[in-house]
C-alpha cells in the first residue's frame, strides 16, 4: 500500500497526464485567443473605415452648405453694419463653434475607447483558469 509521501504510479501518471494535457491546451488556447484578438481588431478597423468614409463625405456636403449659410449671415448683418465687420463677426463665431466641435471629437480617440474589451476579458479568464489548474 502506498503512503502519501510515496506516490503510486497511478498518481504520477495522472499528474504527468495533467501536465501533458496542460502543455497541449495552453498553446491551443493562446492560438485561439490570438485569433479572437485579430478578428476583433479587424472588425474594429473595418467599422472605423466605414465610419470615416461616411463622415468624410457628409463633412464635404455640410461644408458646402455651411459656407452658404455663413455667407447669408454676412449678407444679413451687412444690412445693419459695415460688411467687413459683419464678415468678421460671422467668421469669429464659426471659429469658436469649430473649436468646440474639435475638442469634443478628440475625446472619441481616447485609448480606452480603442481597447479590445472581449479579448482582454477572455485572456484574464484563461489566466485565472490556468492558475487554478496548476495550483
Amino acid at each position: 500500500m502506498a503512503t502519501p509521501s510515496n506516490p503510486t504510479p497511478e498518481n504520477e501518471t495522472s499528474a504527468v497526464g495533467l501536465i501533458r494535457q496542460l502543455a497541449h491546451e495552453v498553446p491551443a488556447l493562446l492560438t485561439k485567443e490570438l485569433a479572437l484578438a485579430k478578428a476583433e481588431i479587424k472588425e474594429t478597423v473595418e467599422t472605423a473605415k466605414a465610419g470615416v468614409a461616411a463622415v468624410g463625405m457628409g463633412a464635404i456636403v455640410m461644408l458646402a452648405g455651411l459656407i452658404i449659410v455663413l455667407l447669408a449671415a454676412v449678407y444679413a448683418l451687412a444690412n445693419i453694419m459695415q460688411p467687413w465687420l459683419a464678415a468678421l463677426i460671422v467668421g469669429a463665431v464659426a471659429m469658436v463653434v469649430g473649436f468646440i466641435m474639435i475638442q469634443s471629437g478628440k475625446k472619441q480617440f481616447d485609448a480606452s475607447n480603442l481597447t479590445p474589451e472581449r479579448t482582454v476579458n477572455s485572456l484574464q479568464k484563461d489566466k485565472d483558469a490556468i492558475q487554478r489548474k496548476v495550483s
